[in-house]
């Protein structure tokens, strides 16, 4: 047990190949007093196949809220604890945040221990560009909200980094083509640094064809990474003009302003002024 006040340690693991697993990683994962896991069996598994014997407690969505005050406990005992999941960087789309946030705020160490994760893996050898990108974990599974998402996406001009699971990769496929257009670029990198490894290249019309008909694209983890939308050179100022008085009357300058931006094609922060000066306008006109 370290003296003074404790640490956590955030611990990426491999997302396959355990050889990705990096020494100070592994030093972590010795020198922990306790190494808290989405999944105890899975990583008992790598502790073993590494020689380590720690002990383990389980986290995940359903126990971290009332995890959170013994675990601060023990921080300021001195305890040093160690964060993994199942594989790659905790907290990307894994738990974890409300525990950093808590321990953060508590004025306690946070450490990151960096190493692998599939969302810098696959924009890695995607051959997309990669200058700037949004991460949107997974979809939503819901059809409503699935489709106002896709709705939001088909506009985003960074590159899209998401992830999905296998038996519903040929159906994401389909609802993106329908809802991108079918000859945007994408890559489907599945089982990233295992012996299966694949990457899926081709437009998204391209891979929903092939996923009706290569039962391999849809096993094994899956991260997608699609071209982002063509920007638009200049944006439609009549329809900004039209759209933001709507949508001031119910929304905040700064919302409104991000929905007609959208829309309209133009820049937010000038459709942000726009927004400000019309909500001054009514303002002055109300007095």
């Amino acid at each position: 047990m370290a003296g003074g006040a404790g640490r956590l340690d955030v611990v990426a693991t491999p997302i396959g190949n355990i050889g990705d697993l990096s020494p100070r990683a592994i030093a972590a994962l010795k020198a922990a007093d306790l190494v808290l896991a989405e999944d105890t069996r899975r990583t008992a598994t790598l502790l073993n196949g590494c020689g380590i014997s720690r002990p383990l407690l389980s986290l995940h969505d359903h126990n971290e809220s009332e995890r959170i005050a013994p675990l601060l406990e023990r921080l300021r005992r001195g305890e040093v604890l160690a964060l993994v999941s199942d594989a790659g960087t905790p907290l990307l789309s894994d738990p974890g945040f409300l525990l950093v946030r808590a321990v953060a705020a508590a004025g306690l160490s946070v450490r990151a221990i960096a190493g692998p994760s599939a969302l810098t893996a696959a924009l890695a050898v995607a051959g997309l560009p990669t200058d700037r990108f949004v991460f949107e974990g997974f979809l939503p599974a819901r059809g409503g909200d699935r489709k106002a998402a896709l709705a939001r996406l088909a506009l985003e001009t960074r590159t899209l980094v998401l992830f999905e699971a296998p038996h519903r990769i040929g159906k994401t496929l389909q609802e993106m083509a329908a809802a991108f257009g079918d000859e945007r670029a994408a890559v489907i990198a599945r089982e990233l640094t295992k012996i299966h490894e694949s990457v899926y290249r081709g437009s998204l019309k391209e891979l929903t064809e092939r996923a009706q008909h290569d039962p391999d694209l849809a096993r094994g983890e899956i991260t997608l990474v699609v071209a982002g939308a063509a920007a638009m050179p200049e944006g439609d100022a009549q329809l900004l003009a039209r759209a933001l008085p709507l949508l001031l009357k119910d929304l905040t300058p700064s919302r409104a302003a991000a929905i007609a931006a959208q829309l309209s094609g133009v820049p937010r922060a000038q459709a942000y002024e726009q927004a400000l000066a019309l909500s001054r306008d009514k303002a002055a006109d109300s007095d």
